[in-house]
C-alpha cells in the first residue's frame, strides 16, 4: 500500500513534505474596554502599563516578525506582556484587530482554526480523561478521516519518539505530568501539521520535569523537524530551547535575537534585566570622558575606563557625558581590585551553590550579586557584615541612560 509504504520509509524521520514560514506584519489586538475594565473594590487602584485608547486596551502593538521554515521561536516576557496572546493569534483562537498575518505566504486573518493545518500544546495538556493514550493520539486523525491503517502506523510513530509505547493503553490519571505532556506534544505531531504552537507548556511541572521535558523538546524538534512558536515566561527555556528570542513588555517587542545576541547584547535596561540568571547588577553612575577623551565610568569612588570596542561605539553616536546606570552579570565581577577602581561593599547573605559562592553585597547604595568560584577562594569563607571590595573590567559594563533606558551602545 502507498501510504503504508511512504510512513514506513520515513520511520526513522518525521514527514516533512510541507514548508512552515510565519509572517506577522503590523500585527494589534485590542480588547475593547467592556471587556477589559472590570468592576474595582472601594478604593482599588488598577495598575496596568499596556496602552488604553478610545478602542480600548491594547493587548498586543505593531507586532512584526518573520519566522523561518524549521525555526524555533520563543516568545518571553513577563506575565500580561501579550505572548500567549500572540500565540492565540496565530492558532486563530483570537481575532486580530489589525495588521496581517501570513503562513507560507497565505493570508490567514480570517481563515478558521480548523483549517490553518496548525496544532497546539497547552500548558493544562487538555487530553480526553477518558480515553487511553492511544485514543487520545488517534483522536485528530479521525476528526481528519484518515484511514485506520494509516491511523495506527502514525500513532505508533509518535509513540515511539515520544516514549509513550509502554503507556498506549493507560488513561491520562494513571500518567506522571511529564508523560501528560509527552502525550499532549504527541497529539500535536501526529497530524504532521504545518507548524507546532506550545503555550507554556512546561509551566505545571515540578523543577525537575521541566529539565527533564526541556531535553525531549530539543530531542523531539532534530525528529520531526517542524517549525516551533514556544511562549513561556521562564527564561532559561527561552535560551536553552530558541533558535531567536522574542521579548515582550507590555504588548510590544522590546528585542529579537538569538540567545547570545540578547545575552551579550541587551538592548535596553529591561531585557538586561530578564535574560541571565541571577539578574544583572545595576548601579546609578556618571559617564565622563577624561583628559585624553576616552569615556570612563564613575561609580561612588571608583572611575573605570570603557574598553575600546565600546568607546568605538559611543563615539560613533556621539554620546555626551551623562547620569548612566550601568549593568553588570554577577559572573563578571572579580573580587579584589586596585584603589581607585574598585567599589566596597558589604556582605549581606553568602549562599554556598557548590561550584560558587553566591554573595550578595549592599553596594552604591544597590543589592548585588557577585559569583565566585569556590577554587578561587581557597578556602576563604564570607560572614555578614564582611566589608568587600569588588571590580569589573571596562568590557563587561553594559551602559543605559538614566531616563531613556536606552543601551548607549545601540
Amino acid at each position: 500500500m502507498y501510504w503504508q509504504e511512504k510512513v514506513l520509509v520515513s520511520k526513522n524521520q518525521w514527514r516533512k513534505s510541507k514548508m512552515s514560514t510565519v509572517s506577522l506584519k503590523h500585527v494589534q489586538k485590542i480588547y475593547p474596554n467592556s471587556v477589559e475594565v472590570k468592576k474595582k473594590k472601594k478604593g482599588e487602584v488598577k495598575k496596568t502599563n499596556l496602552k488604553i485608547t478610545d478602542e480600548g486596551v491594547v493587548a498586543v502593538d505593531d507586532f512584526n516578525l518573520e519566522i523561518g521554515d524549521e525555526e524555533f521561536v520563543v516568545l518571553v516576557g513577563p506575565s500580561g506582556c501579550g505572548k500567549s496572546t500572540t500565540l492565540r493569534m496565530v492558532a486563530g483562537l483570537e481575532d486580530i484587530t489589525r495588521g496581517e498575518l501570513f503562513i507560507d505566504g497565505k493570508l490567514m486573518n480570517n481563515v478558521s482554526p480548523k483549517d490553518r493545518d496548525i496544532a497546539m500544546v497547552f500548558q493544562n495538556y487538555a487530553l480526553y480523561p477518558h480515553m487511553s493514550v492511544r485514543q487520545n493520539l488517534e483522536f485528530p486523525l479521525k476528526m481528519h478521516k484518515v484511514p485506520a491503517g494509516e491511523i495506527k502506523v502514525k500513532v505508533e510513530e509518535a509513540a515511539e519518539i515520544l516514549d509513550l509505547t509502554p503507556y498506549l493503553d493507560r488513561k491520562p490519571k494513571a500518567l506522571s505530568g511529564g508523560q501528560r505532556q509527552r502525550v499532549a506534544i504527541g497529539r500535536a505531531i501526529v497530524r504532521d501539521p504545518k507548524l507546532l504552537l506550545m503555550d507554556e507548556p512546561l509551566s505545571n511541572l515540578d523543577a525537575k520535569l521541566r529539565n527533564q521535558m526541556r531535553a525531549e523538546i530539543i530531542k523531539l524538534r532534530q525528529k520531526i523537524k517542524a517549525t516551533f512558536i514556544y511562549v513561556t515566561h521562564d527564561q532559561t527555556e527561552a535560551m536553552t530551547l530558541g533558535d531567536r528570542i522574542v521579548i515582550m513588555k507590555d504588548g510590544v517587542i522590546q528585542q529579537v535575537g538569538t540567545p547570545q545576541q540578547l545575552f551579550d547584547h541587551p538592548i535596553n535596561e529591561f531585557v538586561a534585566g530578564f535574560i541571565g540568571m541571577p539578574q544583572m547588577n545595576f548601579y546609578s553612575g556618571e559617564l565622563l570622558k577624561n583628559e585624553a577623551g576616552k569615556y570612563c565610568v564613575k561609580l561612588e569612588n571608583a572611575v573605570m575606563e570603557v574598553s575600546e570596542e565600546k568607546q568605538a561605539s559611543l563615539a560613533k553616536k556621539n554620546v555626551q557625558p551623562q547620569p548612566i546606570t550601568v549593568g553588570v552579570r554577577p559572573e563578571h565581577i572579580s573580587l579584589g581590585g586596585e584603589s581607585g577602581k574598585s567599589i566596597e561593599g558589604t556582605v549581606d547573605v553568602s549562599e554556598m551553590m557548590g561550584s560558587a559562592i553566591h554573595l550578595h553585597v549592599n553596594a552604591c547604595g544597590k543589592d548585588s550579586i557577585i559569583i565566585v568560584p569556590t577554587l578561587d577562594l581557597g578556602g576563604k569563607t564570607f560572614k555578614i557584615g564582611d566589608k568587600i571590595n569588588f571590580t569589573f573590567g571596562g568590557n563587561v559594563m553594559h551602559l543605559f541612560g538614566r531616563e531613556s533606558h536606552q543601551n548607549l551602545e545601540y
